[in-house]
């Protein structure tokens, strides 16, 4: 299973989102550590709408999905950015 499908599947498992998007960005940083071809998925931007989200300062929605997703960053993912909501926010997606 690649690291997006394990991401979607972690964040849908824990979050029961309205949406949510994982984005492999890596081709945008070949060149860089730790691979340097861009092909692998080391790079990954989320963006999700949940309503666990509800309540939560944006410091608490990024460590939730943080938490969720630490074991693929201590298996290799390299970044992470993440976009989250609540219902009805406005997002830039």
């Amino acid at each position: 299973m690649s690291v997006r499908a394990r991401i979607e599947a972690v964040l849908t498992q824990n979050l029961a989102p309205q949406r949510l998007e994982v984005i492999d960005e890596s081709h945008h940083h070949a060149g860089h550590q730790p691979d340097i071809t861009g092909t692998g998925e080391t790079h990954m931007r989320v963006r999700v709408i949940s309503d666990r989200f509800t309540g939560m300062t944006r410091l608490a929605r990024h460590r939730l999905v943080n938490e969720l997703l630490k074991p693929e960053l201590d298996a290799g993912l390299h970044a992470l950015a993440v976009e989250p909501a609540a219902p009805g926010e406005a997002t830039r997606w």
